[in-house]
């Protein structure tokens, strides 16, 4: 009869052991001893069983940014970006026959159409290898990436020259001109101009 009440006894130690460690209480260490039946004369030891803390750790993302660069902008050999204030999408686009700069988004005032424009007006002006810059007709967008993300932001002052062109922001405009002919266009919400 001693041996099942000590077996007994040893059985709810060790019970009452894994319950304490499975507790999660960390700041008290819970101190578990079996008191001795008064019908026995053999004393079980005390045992003390410390659960230490568990600390999550996790892995914060890196917060270094990178400049802007011009491979940023770049799309199959052409260069996309959007104006700082978010008016224009813009690109300097290498197309199979030309090279040219242009910028897409709404401007005042826009000149009438022309007779042979059957299709979009006044969304767009660009500049080409020859000639001036000029506003386009066009049947759908133009210069931007196509991408599933917006283009870059072009920053105010940024220039970003490429195949030929230049084109540069500020808030409210951007400018972009064909570095041999000078010629290009500077176009704003309000304001247009094509040289």
């Amino acid at each position: 009869m001693v041996r099942v009440r000590v077996g007994f006894v040893l059985l709810g130690v060790g019970s009452a052991l894994v319950l304490a460690g499975c507790s999660g209480e960390a700041d008290s260490a819970p101190t578990v001893a079996a008191q001795p039946s008064s019908s026995t004369t053999t004393a079980v030891p005390t045992t003390t069983t410390t659960v230490a803390p568990v600390v999550p750790t996790t892995t914060a993302p890196p917060t270094t940014t990178l400049p802007l660069t011009d491979v940023q902008f770049e799309r199959n050999e052409s260069y996309y970006f959007t104006t700082p204030d978010g008016n224009f999408q813009c690109g300097i686009i290498k197309l199979p026959t030309r090279i040219e700069a242009g910028c897409e988004g709404t401007t005042t005032p826009v000149p009438p159409r022309p007779e042979s424009c059957m299709v979009n007006w006044g969304n767009g002006i660009r500049v080409t290898d020859e000639g001036e810059g000029a506003f386009m007709c066009s049947g759908g967008e133009v210069y931007t990436s196509g991408g599933p993300d917006a283009d870059p932001v072009l920053a105010a002052g940024q220039p970003l020259s490429k195949l030929g062109f230049t084109c540069t922001t500020t808030a409210t405009d951007v400018s972009c001109v064909n570095d041999q002919t000078t010629h290009g266009f500077t176009v704003a919400a309000d304001s247009n101009e094509v040289f």
